[in-house]
């Protein structure tokens, strides 16, 4: 087997810098796994280790970015609502004024990405819900093209954490891009989401690659930590998806177990920096 990094629990903010870093890897964290740290406090930690985003982050959290040099990979609106998403068109008048007022903000602040969701399927069939966030997607498109912001809808899996959730398999979200027919209109690929409902991680990647703006990591079973506690190896992966030419960004998205969680997210960006 071979053998991932490990660090001590007892590391401070100051034992964490990370100058070893390859820069293949353009290397981001999902703000919410790291919510009970002080937020100027991830900032400090994240730039140490060499991470240059810190996403999922509202309006009121990109000037400390900015204050800190760092970049937000994946903007949401403070509205995000995975279960009423695009596919409902009773939702469509609202979120379409949502992100008629987000795109341009996200584009005034430097960034180019807005993360977005299918919805649950409340009972609709695959194909319609297809037809419905293509209907009001492609309302958007005009907008995100003018601004240069791609909308990213997340692959989610609808198994175990996310129930009746609609876009949870690359195939489905792949017709949906095809549908839009622009690049504006992308996918956010989960692997920890995407290994629940699907496997064939690596294949997948490659063969839809050209349809995916950004991914995030996470272990299975549990979200937890990405090392040898879990099923994925996260080195073959990263490695696959630089052989496609990516030029996008990686987030860390797993629930940290360790007591020193600053230290969890070191492991985890050392062991995708291949």
């Amino acid at each position: 087997m071979v053998a991932f990094p490990s660090f001590t629990a007892t590391s401070a903010i100051s034992d964490i810098k990370n100058t070893m870093l390859k820069g293949n890897i353009k290397h981001s964290v999902c703000r919410w796994c790291f919510g009970d740290i002080a937020f100027e406090e991830l900032c400090r930690a994240a730039k140490e280790m060499g991470i240059s985003s810190i996403e999922l982050a509202g309006p009121e959290e990109w000037p400390i970015l900015k204050k800190h040099g760092l970049h937000c990979a994946m903007p949401w609106t403070p509205n995000s609502d995975l279960s009423n998403g695009f596919n409902q068109t009773a939702n469509h008048e609202k979120l379409i004024n949502i992100y008629t007022e987000f795109i341009p903000k996200v584009a005034a602040a430097g960034y180019n990405t807005l993360i977005c969701f299918s919805g649950n399927k409340f009972g609709i069939s695959a194909e319609q819900g297809l037809e419905n966030c293509a209907v009001a997607l492609r309302k958007l498109i005009p907008l995100a093209e003018k601004h240069n912001v791609t909308l990213v809808m997340e692959l989610l899996n609808s198994k175990v954490d996310h129930k009746d959730y609609q876009c949870d398999s690359t195939a489905w979200g792949v017709k949906l891009c095809k549908l839009i027919g622009s690049d504006r209109f992308k996918l956010l690929y989960d692997i920890y989401h995407m290994q629940i409902m699907e496997g064939d991680i690596i294949r997948t990647i490659r063969e839809n690659i050209k349809y995916i703006a950004h991914f995030h990591t996470g272990g299975n079973p549990g979200r937890h930590e990405i090392d040898e506690t879990q099923e994925l190896y996260y080195p073959a992966i990263m490695k696959a998806i630089l052989e496609t030419g990516f030029k996008g960004y990686v987030a860390q998205e797993f629930i940290p177990t360790k007591a020193n969680k600053l230290e969890a997210l070191k492991q985890g960006i050392t062991i995708c920096d291949v």
